[in-house]
């Protein structure tokens, strides 16, 4: 307990430093910066404007009350993140959904970090801090990255070394910009998830892709419904679900009644082809190097 007085009373003094125009800080160089870079600051909220960068674009409001609920109980936990402007004014760079739900609670200040940086470089770090969250929709997520290869001119390769992603990841998300916007504002809305964008993408006739996204949410498709209908349509270029249904007919039963049992040992979804012969094939995905080993293990185990 005691810590925390005191680490309040410290933010409080550097606020007051701040307020003092003889101590204007405006550079890593000038006269007590060292004292305020880096370092938590307790700052009134209506000396903090809103960053014209930022890429979250919706915010939910019940999550929003949630999290004024939170603070209202433990305080700001996380402190935001601004950038200095002029004397005694700053700009946000991370941290709007615990300014607008502090400013909701009425409160007078926040805890923040105060930064300097030119507008480039307060891009950049908005862009990247708001990728790192959890709570951005793939949407929000996917322009942010556009964002830093249209205005910061990164490379995928330089974006994964920023953000902490595989180069795949990041591709994952760009390309689901190239979904219909109709699509796009489905998964943005939770109508539908990633996986089901990452299905549809392979469908290059936005028309098309239109068509499928009616039929995900009219007949529930999962994402494996999903990749099947694309698999199908880019297969004979219809939508026609009959030779599917066909298919599923002529799969022998002792198979089917199995499936379900191998998913659920090897923990995925197993695909098993039967020819007219009466000869198949077992598929057993796996997503990366341990989860092979994983699966190795299991085959092993039951020898």
């Amino acid at each position: 307990m005691a810590k925390a007085v005191k680490k309040q009373a410290l933010g409080r003094g550097l606020s007051a430093l701040l307020k003092d125009p003889s101590n204007d800080i405006n550079s890593v160089q000038d006269k007590n910066a060292d004292k305020v870079i880096g370092n938590i600051v307790e700052l009134e909220l209506s000396t903090i404007e809103m960053n014209p960068f930022q890429p979250r674009t919706n915010f939910n409001e019940e999550s929003l009350r949630e999290l004024a609920s939170s603070i209202k109980e433990l305080g700001v936990i996380q402190p935001i993140t601004v950038r200095k402007l002029n004397f005694n004014t700053y700009q946000l760079v991370s941290g709007e959904r615990r300014f607008r739900a502090s400013e909701h609670l009425g409160l007078k200040t926040i805890p923040a970090y105060i930064r300097i940086a030119n507008d480039q470089e307060s891009l950049e770090m908005a862009l990247v801090e708001n990728i790192q969250r959890q709570d951005l929709d793939p949407i929000e997520i996917a322009l942010s990255y556009q964002r830093l290869i249209d205005e910061i001119n990164l490379t995928q390769e330089q974006m994964s070394d920023r953000v902490g992603k595989k180069r795949s990841t990041i591709a994952n998300y760009l390309r689901l910009l190239k979904l219909d916007p109709i699509i796009q504002t489905g998964m943005r809305d939770g109508f539908i998830s990633m996986g089901h964008g990452r299905a549809i993408i392979n469908i290059e006739d936005q028309s098309v892709q239109i068509d499928i996204y009616t039929r995900i949410l009219k007949q529930k498709l999962s994402v494996r419904d999903t990749e099947t209908l694309v698999r199908n349509y880019n297969e004979s270029k219809s939508l026609d679900t009959t030779k599917e249904a066909k298919k599923e007919e002529e799969t022998p039963k002792f198979v089917t009644k199995s499936i379900e049992d191998f998913s659920d040992y090897f923990g995925h979804k197993i695909d098993i082809k039967v020819a007219k012969n009466g000869k198949g094939k077992i598929t057993i995905p796996f997503h990366s190097e341990e989860d092979f080993n994983r699966i190795k293990k299991l085959v092993q185990s039951a020898k």
